[in-house]
């Protein structure tokens, strides 16, 4: 983690170096267009990572742009919402008809919205990168654009499964997942990772996405006897899940929950209740994977404090910036193919991908909330 933090503070001042002697940019404009939930439920998720990918930018302009380009970076609300997501896809593509100079996208967040763009995206000529779609389907398309810099629900469920069995002694556990495509396909590969594992699973629940009253979910969980629980969502949802648990006397149970948790709002909306939960995520907290002069220059840059996800933005983009460098081209091909070739450091550590678009090594983190924080227990 030092050697990451070292690499990291390297970086930005090599950035802010060659600022001082690049000029601006020469060429024109490229576009960067960030896709996600600007509004409502989910906003926090698009803010954070579009401020990644801003801080990204912004280094980068300051330093020459994008083989002499400045990089443009426009932010459109797909409001989590896959009809919106469509919607966005096309505005990008309308983009492209009129003749803009389009990068690629770093988006979708969430896999149903990614998965409902991709039908769009995957003909035109652009780069697409989520941040964070987890679903293990959206590598297996056949996509020649697309990449991810998280793991994918496979993994996910494997590493919190066997955390679950192995280290906090697990046996019988309630499953509850939301039920878009996100949840659906963790919650069943959770299920049957424990089942894999020798634990039980009586009770397996799908709930709504921003849900936040439980109390059938409840007693069911409690007339089951299990010893721990785990939940595949958001944090719209767990808060309300984990305070309802302790106020019905469960407050005791082993309680693992997904990345979608893995924001401030689990915590601050609880009422307590998130004190001691474990919770998977996509990447480490910024306060070990960044330095002080990283944060500094996202408030410079976001006039806020980066969150969960921030860092996630930024490598996106990083990885977006290292193809284009790499291919010495912004042809949407050449850009893919260099990709897929990178070896490269960012905030969420070395980035490799496969063929399909996949990490070669992805990493899952486990915190769990102590004394109202994130705290790596696995990193």
């Amino acid at each position: 983690m030092k050697h990451r933090s070292i690499s990291m503070l390297i970086l930005v001042l090599v950035i802010v170096l060659s600022a001082c002697a690049s000029g601006a940019p020469t060429k024109g404009e490229v576009t960067v267009f960030v896709a996600g939930p600007l509004s409502g439920f989910q906003a926090n998720t698009g803010q954070t990572i579009t401020g990644g990918v801003r801080l990204m930018a912004e280094q980068l302009n300051r330093s020459g742009g994008l083989l002499g380009y400045k990089v443009k970076v426009v932010a459109l609300d797909d409001e989590a919402d896959s009809d919106v997501a469509v919607s966005v896809a096309e505005e990008i593509k309308a983009a492209l008809d009129r003749g803009d100079k389009v990068l690629g996208v770093i988006g979708h967040p969430n896999s149903g919205q990614t998965a409902a763009a991709m039908a769009i995206y995957k003909d035109l000529p652009i780069i697409v990168i989520t941040p964070t779609a987890s679903e293990v389907g959206l590598t297996h398309q056949g996509y020649r654009n697309f990449f991810r810099v998280n793991a994918s629900n496979d993994v996910q469920a494997n590493v919190g499964a066997e955390y679950l069995v192995n280290n906090l002694g697990a046996s019988k556990v309630a499953v509850l997942y939301n039920d878009d495509p996100y949840g659906i396909d963790l919650g069943k590969l959770v299920a049957n990772e424990l089942t894999r594992l020798g634990a039980q699973v009586p009770v397996s629940l799908q709930v709504q996405v921003e849900q936040n009253r439980f109390p059938d979910e409840v007693a069911k969980v409690k007339s089951a006897g299990v010893d721990a629980v785990y939940y595949a969502g958001y944090e719209v949802e767990c808060p309300y899940l984990r305070a309802d648990l302790r106020d019905a006397g469960l407050g005791g149970l082993t309680f693992m929950a997904s990345d979608g948790c893995f924001l401030a709002a689990t915590i601050d909306n609880s009422d307590g209740a998130a004190e001691g939960m474990y919770v998977t995520g996509f990447a480490p907290s910024p306060k070990t994977a960044v330095d002080q002069t990283w944060v500094q220059a996202y408030q410079a840059v976001e006039y806020r404090n980066p969150d969960t996800y921030s860092i996630n933005g930024y490598s996106a983009m990083a990885v977006l910036t290292e193809g284009v460098k790499k291919a010495g081209s912004l042809s949407a091909a050449k850009v893919a193919d260099a990709i897929r070739k990178l070896d490269i450091t960012t905030p969420l550590g070395a980035v490799q991908f496969l063929d399909n678009g996949d990490l070669r090594s992805p990493q899952i983190y486990i915190f769990q909330v102590k004394d109202g924080e994130f705290v790596p227990v696995v990193q």
